[in-house]
């Protein structure tokens, strides 16, 4: 079971956004993509077939999965995961410091 997922909210701990909350779009294998961070100049060629116009563009790059935590609400701080098997035997996660399940 993976420790952060699509859609969770995230901080970022180490890099040139440290300290930014955002969410995650896109889950690679030992890789993270933030909504709106880590953000990178990319130079796109122009492709009339496709409708694309080229030049520079802002793109959103991957950050390793151990420069992002997951964010506690309740704490308002990163927070460490845990895997345990619910009373209906599933699995869940849950926040290392108060206990309480992500939902």
């Amino acid at each position: 079971m993976q420790k952060i997922k699509l859609n969770d909210e995230v901080i970022i701990i180490a890099g040139k956004d440290k300290g930014s909350v955002g969410t995650v779009t896109k889950v690679l294998d030992v890789k993270v993509v933030v909504e709106g961070f880590n953000m990178a100049k990319k130079h796109v060629r122009p492709n009339p077939n496709a409708g694309v116009t080229g030049g520079i563009v802002d793109t959103e790059m991957p950050l390793a999965v151990s420069n992002v935590a997951i964010y506690n609400s309740a704490t308002k701080k990163a927070d460490r995961i845990g895997v345990r098997t619910n009373k209906d035997g599933n699995k869940e996660r849950f926040f290392k410091s108060n206990g309480e399940a992500i939902v």
